[in-house]
């Protein structure tokens, strides 16, 4: 049986006093009706056929204006959608660090929420009752023969929200979504007005995947070419049965709120394991910090400001702790981290690192134990093409993570004698990115190694 998620209502990290909605009702069309989920022509299936071919254009595809300024009650939609992008996120992150264990990981929450909603707006009702259910955005029906079903334009469309508030300040966050679908197949004029909600450029275009290492070639190329060479490689074991290929790309680029001393930065000893260990680039700086001693869950966790809402939160485990025992408990210690959090006088030191993360999708999914729902043997997307037994064949996810060198305020460096308690990271750790405003968290990953 599908898992369905427990919304806990502790999990919200500023919102605990809100008069409590389902979140469905949020993210609802108005005038619903429950649906017979074995008639799927609740309404036709508008398609778009030919598509662009991919060599005729390296132009994103046009899109309408602004899509966020319509939508109601947007500040209580950006809230709850956060506590449930959230909880999947942190989901989804434990799962791929699982396989993980010995490598850096990185996963961005909204990314991912989003490629999932997208392909919601292609799935059949029972399919999409699946996804809803992930999604923590299902309201469960008094008669077992039909559904209600959410709006997924205006989810996507309060994500673009949510990464809206990042780009209010000096930090970036950009996303793209590339589509790529077989030749002899039409797709959702739904489905594609979907990606452009997701996105902050889309790309659609019709591939012939009968000369499978042609195609192959050419859509990495298509790829790498509109990334401006940021995305290479991506798509590998292409076939000819391929009927759609899907990949999204997220890149953030922070600028911490206080800069590192420049003068203070030196080489020193980053320990990988217990016993060995790479030469990195420390960056210090000496001020104060939101700060908090876990003693109960041996290890430090330090909240650093990358802008006026924006920030890292980076937990670091004692001297032979687990990083691994930490993250398991991520679902619940994230918001008490949050509450017993108290101002300290650190210096802080910390590596220069930057992280590229692909995800795929479905091996994911997998390790969670509902791939075969969502994309595997019991998914059906029949409301993405017309084209009989239409299969969505893979789903990548590329995140990249980087923090320029400035800041977005003129530090003090006026001695005041206080006494700093010193915080060296130079041990595998934790972080997550927070857009503030909302509480959604972008980016989670974790630091096994800072050189790769």
């Amino acid at each position: 049986m599908f898992l369905t998620i427990l919304i806990v209502s502790c999990f919200a990290m500023g919102t605990a006093n809100r008069v409590y909605v389902h979140p469905f009702n949020l993210f609802s069309s108005e005038n619903i009706s429950c649906e017979i989920i074995q008639n799927e022509e609740h309404k036709p299936l508008e398609t778009v056929h030919p598509l662009t071919l991919l060599q005729d254009s390296t132009e994103p595809d046009p899109r309408p204006g602004s899509t966020t300024e319509n939508l109601k009650n947007l500040t209580q939609r950006t809230a709850v959608l956060a506590e449930l992008q959230n909880l999947l996120g942190l989901r989804m992150y434990q799962a791929l660090s699982r396989t993980q264990k010995h490598a850096n990981t990185l996963l961005s929450p909204l990314n991912a929420f989003g490629a999932l909603v997208t392909l919601y707006l292609g799935a059949s009702k029972k399919t999409a009752i699946s996804y809803q259910q992930l999604l923590g955005l299902n309201l469960e029906s008094e008669q077992a023969d039909c559904a209600y079903f959410i709006d997924g334009h205006t989810v996507l469309r309060t994500l673009q929200a949510i990464s809206a508030h990042v780009d209010e300040s000096r930090n970036e966050l950009r996303t793209l979504v590339w589509t790529f679908i077989n030749t002899d197949a039409d797709l959702s004029k739904d489905f594609l007005r979907g990606t452009q909600d997701f996105s902050d450029h889309s790309f659609v275009r019709a591939v012939d995947f009968s000369e499978t290492k042609e195609a192959e070639v050419q859509v990495n190329n298509f790829i790498q070419k509109t990334s401006d060479s940021k995305v290479k490689n991506l798509f590998k074991g292409v076939t000819a049965k391929t009927d759609l290929l899907f990949a999204s790309s997220v890149h953030f680029k922070g600028n911490w709120k206080t800069a590192f001393q420049p003068e203070a930065t030196t080489d020193q000893e980053f320990w990988t394991h217990e016993n060995s260990s790479v030469k990195v680039p420390f960056m210090m700086h000496t001020g104060d910090y939101m700060y908090l001693n876990d003693a109960g869950r041996k290890c430090s966790v330090v909240k650093l400001g990358l802008s006026k809402r924006t920030y890292m939160l980076l937990a670091l485990p004692h001297e032979g702790a687990s990083l691994q025992d930490i993250e398991k408990q991520l679902l619940t210690v994230i918001p008490t981290w949050h509450r017993h959090l108290k101002e300290k006088y650190l210096e802080l030191s910390l590596p220069k690192f930057s992280l590229t993360a692909v995800t795929d999708l479905r091996s994911v999914l997998s390790e969670m134990a509902v791939e075969k729902y969502l994309m595997g043997s019991d998914a059906n997307f029949r409301r993405l093409s017309s084209k009989e037994n239409f299969t969505v064949d893979k789903v990548l996810n590329k995140v990249v993570f980087e923090m320029a060198e400035g800041s977005s305020e003129v530090q003090n460096r006026t001695a005041d004698g206080r006494d700093p308690h010193k915080v060296m990271v130079n041990r595998p750790f934790f972080f997550a990115i927070v857009e503030g405003n909302s509480n959604a968290i972008l980016m989670l990953g974790k630091i096994i190694n800072p050189t790769t």
